[in-house]
């Protein structure tokens, strides 16, 4: 069983980048991803209509040995969470976490007992199908699963303190244009609103003891959100690196001739 290397560099106080796929559901996607240098690749449920299936055979083709599979779910209910768990996924994020109570859900749903009400399968995805001992199998689950409740909305800020401080939660993770939008400010990503709502993440984060992450679309982007506090990124979703790559190319070729 390999531990979560992810979990443990942001335990140690460390910093994790990886990256999000929408929408290249390939058997390529996370060897790519891995031997670019990715930590983690993200796949999302939210946004793209994927169903457990597709995140199954994509989950299949991830080594974790490589790069760790994550899956964002679509929302806080423990047959998304449970399901993708069972298939494989080493860690779940999940959208617009409001209360302490939605983190509690997040984590009921996400450990075994005596932490959580999981269900209990042996021997299949999560597991790689071999036999073994289960108590030894809970407690490295327990232990090694991601746990990541995402900051969106107003209410959100409002309970920071309390989420942050729900057991079994490793890293709130702001979800940029969600915010932005809740706070009445869309897109503008250096707005003082906008900026103090991540500074309150990072200071409720580092008080109790857990990671901030942020999805970041540039190099520059990225530096920022490391000097204000974020220890795990995402840089970019395969569609818009795929596009930016293929545009800059392009735009080259065309200046060439």
């Amino acid at each position: 069983m390999n531990i979560n290397k992810v979990k443990r560099t942001l335990k140690e106080g460390g910093t994790a980048i990886g990256t999000m796929v929408f929408e290249f559901s390939t058997p390529g996607i996370a060897r790519l991803a891995a031997e670019a240098g990715a930590e983690f690749i993200m796949y999302d449920m939210e946004h793209t209509g994927w169903s457990i299936e597709t995140i199954r055979d994509l989950i299949a083709t991830t080594n974790p040995a490589h790069i760790e599979p994550l899956v964002r779910v679509p929302a806080t209910q423990y047959h998304f969470i449970a399901r993708v768990l069972d298939v494989g996924a080493r860690g779940i994020m999940v959208p617009m976490i409001s209360d302490a109570q939605q983190a509690e859900v997040i984590v009921q749903s996400g450990k075994y007992p005596p932490m959580g009400q999981r269900g209990a399968a042996f021997e299949i995805a999560h597991d790689g199908f071999v036999q073994g001992d289960v108590v030894s199998k809970i407690d490295h689950a327990n232990s090694e699963g991601l746990l990541i409740a995402q900051i969106e909305n107003r209410p959100g800020l409002d309970n920071l303190e309390r989420i942050a401080a729900v057991d079994g939660i490793d890293i709130l993770w702001i979800g940029g244009s969600d915010l932005s939008n809740f706070l009445g400010i869309p897109g503008q990503f250096d707005h003082p609103d906008f900026v103090e709502a991540l500074e309150r993440v990072v200071d409720a984060c580092n008080r109790n003891n857990i990671a901030a992450g942020y999805l970041v679309n540039t190099v520059d982007e990225g530096a920022l959100r490391l000097r204000q506090g974020f220890r795990c990124l995402a840089y970019g979703g395969d569609l818009w690196l795929y596009r930016r790559s293929l545009r800059q190319g392009i735009e080259g070729l065309r200046a060439s001739v």
